[in-house]
């Protein structure tokens, strides 16, 4: 690839934003696709998306389009940062647009429902002739914005991927670093959710530092376990897209999946909270559909169990906190084999 490209992001929500908003400063055209006609006419116009990242002012080399094919036909990096739910539709929608050859990147941290299929397997089903990542990691898209120091991983078998998405997004202030393992990096980004929903509600009960600790370590354990069954190398969750993302991700007010397991803890209904945020909370489908998957592989996950009695079944928070600190004392760590 040349040291000049044209890039489009599919996907006018807070990260998406982000993204974009970082390959124009680095100096590549770049379109940002929304699906709202009216709502990317406003952004374009008034140059910031006031609904996800008020205040920020778009670089000149991005415009804001609701043409898909006038952005993807274009484009010799396409990047897709959606909603799971919404991923193989948006998807679909572009193959026709997209320019044989082209890099395909996944930012979206999700399982589709029906299939359990990660991101990055819709776009080898959906697309051809093109060549897949994807982007993970522990960013917060106010963050990056605002030039906070910031890590993440692409993750591709193809090394040129990698590398050009090195060159292409990288700045002063994000960093990104290579690893193979997209399918553990996916699922690193997917299933951190769920925990943030589990510490932001043990948080809200008012638990110490040791418990917050404790549940930040098990979680990470039942997420190596998880992946390593599905495939995944559990050596991939010790890094950024791993720990790292699951630090941050329950660890702050800024993630929606922690506010809403706080809000849960707080005694508060799940559909009223969901209302109540009014964006997609990616670690709410996701617990049921990993609770699903590992009921069928017999996968021992304590948290996602108690979190689902919790948040469907209806059962009491603290009887089931109790539960959990009575049943099995797995090994602390072996990576290996079960933890």
């Amino acid at each position: 690839m040349t040291d000049s490209h044209t890039v489009t992001v599919l996907g006018g929500g807070s990260f998406g934003t982000a993204i974009a908003s970082i390959i124009s400063a680095n100096g590549h055209n770049t379109f940002l696709w929304m699906r709202d006609i009216e709502r990317a006419k406003r952004c374009q116009q008034i140059r910031e998306n006031p609904e996800y990242l008020p205040g920020f002012i778009f670089h000149e080399n991005l415009t804001i389009s609701s043409d898909m094919g006038a952005c993807v036909e274009q484009s010799d990096v396409v990047v897709i940062s959606v909603p799971s739910k919404s991923f193989r539709e948006v998807t679909r929608s572009a193959r026709d647009f997209i320019r044989p050859g082209s890099i395909v990147l996944s930012t979206t941290k999700g399982v589709e429902a029906d299939t359990f299929f990660l991101m990055s397997q819709i776009l080898e089903q959906e697309l051809k002739d093109v060549r897949i990542g994807v982007i993970s990691g522990p960013n917060f898209a106010k963050e990056i914005i605002a030039k906070h120091y910031t890590g993440c991983v692409v993750a591709s078998d193809d090394t040129e991927v990698c590398s050009s998405v090195q060159r292409v997004f990288s700045s002063e202030t994000f960093r990104i670093y290579r690893n193979s393992d997209r399918f553990g990096v996916e699922l690193g980004g997917t299933l951190k959710n769920i925990y943030a929903i589990v510490t932001g509600m043990a948080t809200a009960l008012g638990v110490g530092q040791n418990t917050i600790a404790m549940l930040l370590t098990r979680s990470l354990a039942e997420m190596g376990r998880f992946a390593r069954e599905l495939g995944a190398d559990s050596m991939t969750f010790l890094g950024l897209a791993g720990v790292g993302d699951l630090i941050l991700t329950c660890t702050s007010n800024l993630s929606r999946n922690y506010r809403v397991g706080y809000a849960i803890g707080e005694g508060r209904r799940l559909e009223e909270v969901l209302e109540e945020i009014g964006q997609v909370v990616e670690g709410v489908n996701t617990l049921k559909i990993v609770k699903q998957k590992a009921d069928e592989m017999n996968i021992y996950m304590p948290l996602v169990q108690g979190l689902y009695a919790i948040l469907f079944d209806g059962q009491d928070i603290m009887s089931v906190v109790r539960g959990l600190m009575t049943g099995e004392m797995a090994s602390d760590v072996d990576l290996q084999g079960g933890v």
